[in-house]
């Protein structure tokens, strides 16, 4: 097998395939074009998109040249959902998205160099093509019967599909077709729950210009339980830091289950195959110690938010719990922190009973007081013997916010209104 695949395979990314044989020969012949695509959904991508980001880097590393796609015109449409209809976005909006998401993916592969990366947007290709140019030219090459026999198609024809979500798969498989006559490209990959789109591009080349391409598809992460990875209880885990903070992406998965974290380390880290299995074999010998979601957890928050913040949400986890010092984390940092483990507001100078309540620690005076004579209570760290101690802006880190702590493990955060 082509040295690429068999690292790819090793690592659980390959679901779905054309011809495993047929792509390896084709990638040995290298260097091969290849695109994957971003649908502007929403104002960022997500973990889930950072498997196809992380497969781009990849390939392009091992030689071949890259097209980052972002459907300034399928996602006007969207991809069929099982739950129904998409909201349809207004043109202004999904343009809006296009910029963003453009800005995020391109971070992660070169623009330089004999295989540096393209980007390109569909609705290039699609603004101006007429209705009666796109039937005959696409429409034309699909049969309805196969079209109805997908799985998201099939299940949602109960309860309806518009025209428009049951067209998605022309649209997208004539941007496979776009980007093999413009470019060249003779490679798709996606996610699994793309596989039916991926592979009829692959069929409307074959039929309407009698060429063979090929396509790759990673399959779906999951929690132990089979649940999506990437979903927390506060919602999806974002790659813009103004949705989902280095701070609580780096405890996303430093909280990934034993079960699961090596399987996360071979999709997201670029650790070589012995350091992992090490890591591996740490986890089955020594599972407190957690040093494979350490090392995912260090490895991702870096790569999309680099070092400094990566370095910034280790320390404001060791602070949090008295292994390290608060007055050493940032505002911007605490800002993040006060998001992620809750809390509220109080006014002016207060009693440390009523910041205590307002951190979330305790649910009421009463608890507050006895936490405090009982020895378990904490401000910024530091134990709290009086509970009539007066909270005034001296005792607060940047003027703001007080961490306070009940036992070991109960962290909130307050800020002064």
């Amino acid at each position: 097998m082509n040295a690429l695949l068999e690292d790819l395979s090793w690592r659980g990314l390959i679901a779905h395939s054309t011809d495993l044989d047929a792509l390896g020969a084709h990638l040995d012949q290298g260097p091969v074009r290849f695109y994957v695509g971003f649908d502007p959904t929403a104002q960022s991508v997500h973990t889930g998109n950072l498997v196809q980001i992380l497969l781009a880097k990849r390939l392009q590393d091992a030689g071949h040249r890259p097209f980052l796609l972002v459907g300034g015109a399928t996602g006007l449409i969207g991809d069929p959902k099982e739950s129904g209809e998409r909201v349809m976005n207004t043109k202004e909006l999904v343009h809006e998205w296009v910029d963003k998401i453009r800005a995020q993916v391109s971070g992660y592969v070169s623009f330089e160099g004999e295989n540096a990366a393209t980007m390109v947007n569909n609705y290039d290709w699609t603004a101006n093509m007429s209705v009666l140019d796109f039937l005959r030219d696409v429409g034309k090459h699909f049969p309805v019967n196969r079209m109805l026999a997908r799985d998201v198609v099939a299940r949602r024809l109960e309860a309806g599909i518009s025209y428009t979500e049951f067209s998605y798969v022309l649209l997208q498989s004539m941007d496979y077709r776009e980007l093999n006559r413009r470019h060249g490209v003779t490679l798709q990959t996606g996610g699994s729950d793309q596989w039916g789109n991926i592979a009829a591009g692959v069929e409307l080349i074959r039929r309407s210009d009698q060429r063979r391409v090929h396509a790759m598809a990673t399959p779906l992460l999951t929690k132990a339980d089979g649940t999506k990875f990437g979903k927390t209880e506060s919602g999806t885990v974002w790659l813009d830091a103004n949705l989902t903070s280095p701070y609580a992406m780096y405890q996303f998965f430093l909280n990934a289950e034993d079960a699961k974290v090596v399987d996360y380390l071979k999709v997201f880290s670029f650790r070589g195959r012995e350091e992992i299995e090490a890591l591996e074999q740490a986890t089955l010998e020594a599972p407190f110690k957690r040093a494979a979601q350490r090392a995912l957890a260090d490895d991702v928050t870096e790569l999309v938010h680099g070092r400094s913040e990566r370095d910034a949400a280790v320390a404001a986890a060791a602070a949090l719990f008295g292994r390290g010092a608060l007055e050493e984390l940032t505002e911007h940092t605490l800002t993040s922190v006060a998001r992620e483990v809750g809390g509220g507001s109080f006014d002016g100078d207060a009693s440390i009973v009523d910041v205590l309540v307002a951190g979330g620690v305790v649910d009421s005076r009463g608890a507050a007081r006895r936490a405090v004579a009982e020895g378990g209570a904490y401000l910024n760290n530091q134990r709290v013997e009086d509970p009539d101690l007066v909270v005034g802006a001296d005792r607060l880190l940047h003027g703001r916010f007080a961490v306070v702590r009940r036992g070991r493990k109960t962290v909130g955060v307050a800020e002064r209104a």
